[in-house]
């Protein structure tokens, strides 16, 4: 329970915008960036010089951040909308194809956009369970589309060898609620009527998207890296409000996650030799992640369960059509 506690009650941060480089010439993609953790990740990319995009539904909401971003400093970066809509797989091969005809590289690609507990029976465009959708598919859908490009990134020889990452946004919810090895098929397959648990199967499948990614592509140089951003007071929250008030004293503002995500997507600590790896806040490496959590998260071949491997080729089949 310590590790857990510390979650709760993190240190003080070893990794803030200081410690992040100048980061001229990179192409970064932020989605969710238009408010809360990825406005405030994008901010920071911006202000060191960065290219970001910041990947959203709504160009007005996207539009009004870039407004904001660019009155906080100054910098030799620029921010771009790209329009991004996880809960309709259909539309994502086309916001892919928008950003693969602007940009010859894709240096860190954050998966930060995601919906918490909204009202049951909700779905996407498909008719699947929106946090399943929004949460874990689309982000699956969004980051296969983009791979090749990554790929290419990283075997640039002007690339520093593990600096091309794609980070997935979970939470401390996937190692407090989730079952023995961390998700119970038959109930992504046929989502629960407890929006709690459906969220929790969401934010697990993002820590095994994370570590199967690393498997699969730690050959290509490609680095995957999940994280819980800390308990942040964000629009994120919306769907739960009580939550606000019942937690207030353990929440924090959106910077804090920024730092938790900024961590996992440049830090040095994090690289090939420990690709997969899961960030907690405020930038740390967990090294207590729960032991049949990181069971599931290896193939049988290795020791483990297989059900990360096993979640992954359920969401290829969700979005085969889509790609």
């Amino acid at each position: 329970m310590g590790a857990q506690w510390s979650q709760f009650f993190p240190p003080k941060p070893t990794f803030t915008e200081a410690n992040v480089d100048n980061q001229e010439g990179k192409v970064f993609i932020v989605t969710g960036g238009a408010s809360g953790i990825g406005l405030e990740v994008a901010r920071v990319l911006y202000l060191k010089n960065g290219k970001v995009y910041i990947a959203t539904r709504s160009e007005e909401k996207a539009r009004k951040a870039i407004a904001d971003i660019q009155a906080s400093g100054t910098s030799n970066g620029s921010l771009e909308f790209l329009h991004l809509d996880l809960a309709d797989l259909a539309s994502i091969k086309a916001s892919a194809q928008e950003f693969l005809a602007k940009e010859s590289k894709l240096h860190v690609l954050w998966n930060n956009a995601g919906v918490s507990q909204p009202p049951l029976g909700s779905v996407s465009a498909q008719g699947i369970e929106l946090q399943l959708a929004t949460n874990c598919l689309g982000p699956f859908a969004f980051t296969q589309l983009l791979l090749p490009l990554l790929k290419s990134t990283a075997a640039d020889e002007a690339t520093p060898k593990g600096s091309v990452r794609v980070v997935w946004l979970s939470s401390q919810v996937m190692e407090l609620s989730a079952p023995p090895d961390g998700i119970i098929l038959s109930e992504v397959q046929t989502p629960t009527k407890d929006r709690n648990r459906n969220y929790t199967n969401s934010k697990t499948g993002n820590y095994f998207l994370a570590t199967e990614l690393a498997r699969r592509e730690g050959p290509s140089s490609i680095v995957s890296v999940s994280l819980n951003p800390g308990a942040i007071n964000s629009n994120l929250l919306r769907h739960t409000p009580h939550l606000k008030y019942l937690a207030y004293p353990l929440l924090h503002k959106p910077r804090m996650g920024a730092l938790s995500e900024l961590y996992a997507g440049l830090s040095t600590d994090i690289g090939l030799e420990n690709n997969g790896c899961y960030v907690i806040p405020w930038g740390r490496i967990s090294h207590n992640v729960r032991e049949d959590l990181v069971k599931a998260s290896k193939p049988t071949e290795e020791g483990g369960s297989g059900r990360a491997q096993e979640f992954w080729d359920f969401c290829a089949e969700k979005t085969r059509d889509y790609l």
